[in-house]
């Protein structure tokens, strides 16, 4: 890194200090199932991407005359669209009045030509768009999982000559039902300023929603493999030694990086893996609960949800009521003891979120003599 972005970097970093994202206008909330697995960092041949992590995969199939999403473009207008829904409640978002317009709102340069921020940003507007992802939890007792596409509809009026001419109709998409429904019942919340501080890296991106998203549950030191951690953020490395070697080396650099935006954050090299210590979350801020009459307006629009979810996902509240049901536990460490128990049982929860509950409730209590 040389010194004007490194300098840039840590003025970004004291802004960030100096006033809470709420405070500044800069909470924004990233998809959860994609900081626990992330889209390519760079243009990758064909169209079908998977990424692992733990027993969560994560699939992206794209249309083989568009191609896959790649690089930070798509990261940021992910966060664009989860903070947009769960601020509006609304699956039908407006892009901005004006291309320019909107491209200034994600902290991007108005650079024409071929390899110009304008042409990418269109061309990766509409891989993302385009897209369609596939979530699957297995292990030996369970297999589940939930497939959706990004958006149902999309209308661009947008011309990369005129960035700044304010179209006929306005450019709008509408996400797919079943994507908006998992963005706004689980959203990370974020720092909108350090995603465009980092913006240069989508490794440094992926990283500190990551870390954000980690160290809000985080309740006991954990040390993560690098091979694992390769499996979850480098899918462009070699699978042998030496890839690791390459990927850690690389990882590490991004994670100098992220670390100076988010100081709080208690991760160091460890002998076999990143060592993680719980530490203050970046942004310690859920978003507020959604009113009545915004549930049922939407609420029409949506697909029925099956009787039993097949994942069976749980609600961003119910994690909230688990901590206080079993304070000092980690959560998702229950949550896996949960369904191992519920596979074997061969049986299904008529409400997973009391179940959960009532299952840490029950582990937390003293056990008797």
């Amino acid at each position: 890194m040389n010194h004007n972005r490194s300098d840039k970097l840590v003025l970004d970093a004291l802004a960030i200090e100096a006033e809470q994202a709420k405070q500044a206008g800069a909470l924004g909330y990233m998809a959860r199932a994609l900081t626990m697995a992330t889209l390519p960092h760079k243009e990758t041949s064909g169209c079908a991407f998977e990424r692992k992590n733990g027993l969560f995969n994560l699939s992206i199939l794209a249309p083989p005359s568009v191609g896959l999403p790649f690089g930070s473009i798509p990261r940021l207008l992910l966060s664009w669209v989860t903070t947009e829904a769960v601020r509006t409640g609304s699956p039908v978002l407006e892009l901005g009045p004006t291309l320019s317009a909107f491209m200034a709102e994600l902290g991007l340069a108005r650079q024409g030509g071929k390899r110009g921020d304008i042409t990418r940003f269109r061309s990766q507007t509409v891989r993302l768009f385009s897209s369609a992802i596939s979530l699957r939890y297995s292990e030996k007792a369970m297999d589940a999982g939930l497939g959706f596409n990004v958006a149902d509809e999309y209308n661009l009026w947008w011309n990369p000559k005129s960035p700044d001419q304010l179209p006929l109709w306005k450019s709008t998409v509408t996400l797919g039902s079943k994507f908006f429904r998992e963005i706004i019942e689980r959203p990370v919340p974020i720092d909108l300023r350090a995603l465009k501080a980092l913006k240069r890296s989508p490794m440094a991106l992926d990283i500190y929603c990551w870390l954000t998203h980690r160290m809000f549950y985080l309740q006991k030191p954990v040390e993560i493999p690098w091979p694992l951690l390769q499996l979850q953020f480098g899918a462009d490395y070699a699978d042998d030694a030496h890839g690791v070697r390459n990927f850690k080396f690389n990882f590490l650099k991004h994670l100098k990086n992220v670390c100076v935006i988010y100081p709080e954050a208690n991760v160091v090299e460890g002998e076999r893996g990143l060592a993680l210590k719980p530490s203050p979350p970046h942004v310690a801020v859920l978003p507020e609960p959604r009113k009545p009459e915004e549930r049922w307006r939407y609420a029409a629009a949506l697909p029925a949800p099956a009787p039993a979810p097949p994942a069976l996902l749980l609600k961003t509240a119910t994690y909230q009521k688990a901590r206080l049901a079993a304070p000092g536990f980690d959560v998702y460490a229950l949550e896996q003891d949960w369904r191992e128990w519920i596979a074997k049982k061969g049986e299904q929860p008529k409400n997973p979120d009391n179940a959960f509950i009532g299952f840490c409730r029950r582990k937390a209590q003293p056990k008797t003599a």
